[in-house]
């Protein structure tokens, strides 16, 4: 019982390390604000990971409309 409580703990860090390091690519990296797998990342986090994140991008791309899930009401303005 043990031994498989500790592979699945090992399944579940590995995955968390995976996704959450291919979000934090796309917010401290990205080329662009428009990578549909950051994107959809981004709506997956929590909100205050996921509000970091959108003011991350905004001061990369401050002349930019901002993408899915980090725009205002309007859809011009970033949260």
């Amino acid at each position: 019982m043990q031994k498989l409580l500790q592979v699945i703990t090992v399944i579940v860090v590995g995955i968390v390390v995976m996704f959450g390091g291919r979000w934090y690519m796309y917010v401290a990296q990205s080329e662009t604000p428009y990578d549909e797998v950051g994107i959809a990342l981004n709506g997956y986090m929590p909100s205050p990971l996921r509000s970091w994140g959108c003011h991350k991008m905004q001061e990369r791309f401050a002349n930019q409309l901002p993408p899915y899930g980090c725009a205002g009401p309007d859809g011009r303005s970033w949260l």
